[in-house]
């Protein structure tokens, strides 16, 4: 089967996950869909093929050398973003696609001048969403690009490789897609994640996170009789969220400035509740910006001479690259590979995180790999074909390069 022909049939189930579910995957259809992968998996010829309880897939690609090679694996996730609707996904191709905009519906137009790396796709051939739904490339287009590689070494036994392991896991877009993975199962020298965009991006590196729950007392009382008493904590929360600078947002930072992003807001006069999210390469301004949320905290309840606002900060995932540096063989490897397959390198340092960055803190060095995709998460996502090939011609390069005795 074709790797693109993989992705549009991935994509029309639908897999996304939950973040308000507390069950081991989020979500049934997660399992069901990698129910339907482990048969594919048996039946192009790979081995011990295993879904656990909690979701995960194994499997493996055995060695056809006679000689001691390091085992290599490769990670991509089942689940799509709960962000946009994944249900009914009708994915189209646009062949020899001309770079102009593209209209994906009679309402929804993919504007140029919206995503300027869609001139760089003119003359490719893009898989696309009918402009209601999300297309699933993020991250079933890695999905599809193992099996098709996997499939691929098993009919050229020519290529020589070493064990290689394979892993589909659940949640990465919920934050908990490394939570139960098992790294000493899966028993790798390092592996790779199959979860970027563009095919020639290598990263090694990815954000510092942080969390912070900000909870806000208030006073309430009727209007009327309010002057001097009531405490709107409405008003506080606003007055708390005003003391961090704008430039330090999402919407008005990028490539290695971090940023505080206030993703949820609720409440009343009596109380109110914020979460944010805090996200820097550099672990030394992170800390920075959680001591800033203790000291507009500290700063709130002096100014009412009274504990009115409380906050929690919880660390969440840190930067892959201060383990990778000094664990440069993956990276080499994928670079050396993009290079013969004559594909230009770029290294990029990823504005998230992957589960590749919670595996390599676990012990397993897992830098990421471009799938070919873009725009995730939303109406507009889309895949290259072309790009999409290459990914899979990247992995059996980088088999291939491990297996050999240079």
């Amino acid at each position: 089967m074709k790797v693109q022909d993989r992705l549009i049939q991935y994509s029309k189930i639908n897999t996304q996950s939950n973040p308000e579910s507390n069950t081991v995957p989020t979500t049934a259809c997660q399992v069901e869909f990698s129910k339907m992968l482990k048969a594919e998996m048996e039946s192009i010829g790979l081995v011990n093929v295993k879904l656990d309880d909690q979701g995960y897939l194994y499997g493996t690609l055995p060695s056809n050398v006679d000689y001691e090679v390091d085992t290599i694996g490769f990670i991509a996730h089942v689940d799509t973003a709960p962000d946009f609707t994944g249900e009914n996904v009708n994915p189209r191709v646009i062949e020899n696609y001309d770079g102009l905009d593209i209209q994906l519906n009679n309402e929804v137009v993919m504007k140029i001048s919206d995503f300027p790396k869609l001139e760089k796709l003119k003359g490719k051939d893009l898989i696309v969403t009918d402009g209601n739904t999300l297309l699933g490339a993020d991250d079933k287009a890695g999905v599809a690009e193992i099996m098709s590689a996997c499939e691929y070494l098993i009919a050229h036994p020519e290529i020589k490789h070493g064990e290689i392991r394979v892993g589909f896991t659940p949640d990465e877009e919920v934050g908990r897609g490394a939570s139960y993975f098992d790294v000493e199962g899966f028993n790798s020298k390092f592996a790779y994640t199959m979860d970027g965009g563009e095919v020639n991006v290598v990263a090694d590196e990815t954000f510092n996170a942080a969390s912070v729950d900000v909870s806000i007392k208030g006073f309430s009382i009727h209007p009327g009789e309010a002057k001097g008493k009531m405490i709107n904590a409405l008003n506080v929360a606003q007055e708390f969220h005003a003391l961090f600078p704008k430039s330090a947002r999402p919407e008005t930072t990028e490539g290695r400035e971090g940023f505080n992003h206030l993703t949820d807001m609720e409440g009343s006069v009596e109380e109110a509740k914020m979460h944010y999210i805090l996200r820097n390469h550099d672990a030394r301004k992170l800390d920075l910006q959680k001591e800033a949320m203790e000291l507009a905290k500290e700063y709130i309840n002096k100014l009412y001479g009274q504990e009115l606002v409380s906050i929690s900060i919880h660390d969440e995932y840190k930067n892959m690259f201060e383990i990778l540096k000094d664990n440069p063989e993956p990276v080499q490897i994928a670079t050396k590979a993009l290079s013969e397959l004559g594909i230009d390198v770029e290294k990029e340092s990823v504005r998230g995180g992957t589960d590749g960055a919670t595996l390599t803190f676990k012990g397993l060095p897992c830098p990421n790999l471009g799938t070919g995709g873009g725009n995730y998460h939303g109406r507009y996502e889309y895949c290259c074909i072309q790009e999409m090939e290459q990914a899979v011609s990247l992995i059996v390069k980088i088999a291939e390069l491990v297996a050999s005795k240079e």
